[in-house]
């Protein structure tokens, strides 16, 4: 008996600690060394419940009066993000927008730059010669999605930016956890035809070359947990030892009562 319980506390020990192939980010060498930065082809088509910014400007101030919004004044920095939800133009269930007098105009599916040249064309039925005279900027109002699973501070993310590496991503929830899988992080992604799943792994330096490198706006981000946290044996070598040599302790005073009987 105490040889085989001196043989499962040396195999507990030897499988429960946390290696460090599993927890280390970008192992090995990547494929392309003279590229490490991969961009992003693939421009993002607007889904129902988006929100976007749409300026309309001109050095002739009359020129775009009758379009003129809250959102084309000078709005603080520090209150953008929510200031957007409120003055943006949000995609309704039919995929469109409402603009001041040109009315609604259908955007789902559409990309930024597709929008932008809507826009223009709707111009031209209130000005003459819009190309040159009337300057229209079309962005997303960040770029929003969900961390979930082992990342300290899983929640809704939205970050001001163009573009959303699956690094940043992860970064802003908290980092992955100790218990986290960072060799299967997935990616849920809804298309107008359905969803669809990616998955990428973080402890390889080919990451950045991934195509899933970057992150499209209403991401899910789900980072699932090592087989070994239900185990709840610790995830440092003392944490280990300290509780498997609690359970020696146990089993060795259940059997020594045992025979005592």
């Amino acid at each position: 008996m105490k040889k085989l319980l001196a043989y499962l506390l040396v195999v507990m020990s030897l499988s429960s600690c946390l290696s460090l192939k599993k927890t280390t980010y970008f192992q090995g060498d990547p494929e392309d060394k003279s590229e490490m930065y991969k961009l992003n082809n693939d421009p993002y088509k607007l889904q129902v419940n988006d929100i976007i910014s749409i300026q309309i400007k001109s050095e002739d101030p009359e020129l775009v009066s009758l379009f003129e919004t809250s959102e084309n004044s000078s709005v603080n920095t520090s209150s953008r993000t929510g200031g957007l939800y409120f003055q943006g133009y949000s995609v309704n269930p039919h995929g469109n927008i409402r603009l001041p007098y040109i009315g609604e105009i259908n955007v789902l599916g559409y990309t930024t730059k597709e929008v932008r040249k809507k826009v223009e064309s709707e111009l031209e039925k209130f000005v003459k010669n819009v190309e040159g005279r009337i300057y229209v900027a079309v962005k997303l109002s960040g770029i929003q999605f969900l961390v979930n699973g082992e990342v300290k501070s899983p929640g809704v993310q939205n970050l001001l930016l163009n573009e959303v590496s699956i690094l940043e991503a992860i970064a802003s929830a908290g980092e992955i956890s100790t218990f986290g899988n960072r060799q299967n992080v997935q990616i849920y992604r809804k298309k107008l035809n359905g969803v669809e799943r990616f998955t990428v792994d973080l402890t390889d330096v080919d990451i950045f070359n991934s195509e899933h490198y970057y992150i499209k706006p209403n991401d899910i981000i789900y980072v699932p947990p090592l087989k070994r946290k239900n185990w709840g044996i610790g995830t440092t070598g003392l944490q280990t030892f300290t509780t498997i040599a609690s359970i020696f302790a146990v089993l060795t005073s259940t059997i020594l009562l045992i025979n005592t009987l």
